[in-house]
């Protein structure tokens, strides 16, 4: 029988918490989203009622910071724990790299014509009706403003939790494609309970999921996914005045009512609900693999399919993308 101070026990003990690259990835990502799940709830337990604001009725943007910054802040410190523990820089899961600020702006340009062209093409088809939205020039400034506030900070939140510590994690655990499909089907089960939500919206969220792992994948980093998701979300809400995944915002630039078959209009959804966002989506990786794809070489190359056998974060391209 081992004693307590039996040193094979020991050992069994370290053997499952601990692998060749220190703790084992599943730990890992289970401590991260504990981590994450305290806090969030403590956040959100204290904030919430703060807000006078009930789920389901469109959302000011002062409730939407508030919001996003109860699920960024856990995100960052649950991230800063598990570099400590595993000794690693914590920009290390994907914020590493030069030129962030230029890549971070060009996802944003890219976010902002990507959601305009697919906006312009339900509006010549018909799908779509916009109007002016009756505000003031001050009070436009003001909610654009703060709705880029938020969906920046939703840009970082989402990008960090789903592409960021659990990415490369999973991609030293099974491998960066196997862990981009998981998480991509986890990515779009967190919006299955937004009102306005449709399964055709659900499939694009999974596809927007791995069109972000792509440029991970080019990239090195999420700079360009973070840009990319804010200003595509900020360009819905505020600028065209759609529901975003079925969420709707208080205060836009112009007024959207969709027209048609919801097939076609995306309905309550928005144009993320449309049918038309899958080919778009598909035609975004194209782009992303004409501009990035024949640059340079995968900083992941070598674990697509198979874990990661390194501890090292994975270097940068060997020619910088932006």
């Amino acid at each position: 029988m081992p004693t307590e101070h039996d040193p094979q026990a020991a050992r069994n003990v370290s053997w499952i918490f601990l692998g060749p690259q220190g703790v084992r990835a599943g730990w890992g990502i289970l401590l991260f989203c504990v981590l994450w799940f305290v806090m969030f709830f403590g956040l959100q337990w204290v904030c919430l009622p703060l807000l006078h604001w009930e789920p389901g009725r469109p959302m000011p943007p002062r409730a939407g910071i508030v919001v996003e910054l109860c699920q960024f802040i856990p995100a960052v410190i649950a991230t800063c724990i598990m570099a400590v523990i595993e000794r690693r820089p914590a920009d290390s899961y994907g914020f590493q790299g030069r030129f962030r600020i230029v890549r971070l702006l060009s996802g944003m340009l890219w976010g902002f014509v990507a959601i305009s062209l697919l906006v312009f093409t339900l509006w010549k088809l018909g799908y779509l009706q916009l109007t002016r939205a009756p505000q003031s020039a001050d009070s436009l400034l003001r909610h654009a403003m703060a709705w880029g506030v938020v969906f920046l900070l939703a840009g970082f939140f989402e990008e960090s939790v789903f592409r960021g510590y659990i990415q490369f994690t999973l991609t030293r655990g099974i491998g960066f494609w196997w862990g981009a499909l998981l998480f991509a089907a986890v990515f779009g089960l967190t919006h299955i309970t937004n009102t306005g939500e449709s399964p055709i919206g659900l499939a694009s969220v999974v596809g927007a999921g791995l069109v972000f792992s792509l440029s991970l994948w080019y990239t090195g980093s999420l700079w360009w996914a973070v840009g990319f998701h804010a200003t595509w979300d900020w360009g819905q809400s505020f600028f065209y005045g759609t529901p975003d995944s079925g969420l709707v915002s208080q205060g836009h630039f112009f007024e959207a009512h969709p027209a048609g078959a919801l097939i076609w209009s995306g309905g309550a959804t928005g144009p993320e609900g449309s049918v038309l966002v899958l080919p778009w989506l598909a035609v975004m990786a194209l782009v992303m693999y004409l501009w990035w794809g024949r640059r340079a070489q995968s900083p992941f190359a070598g674990c697509a399919w198979r874990p990661k056998r390194s501890l090292a974060a994975p270097a940068p391209p060997s020619t910088e993308l932006v």
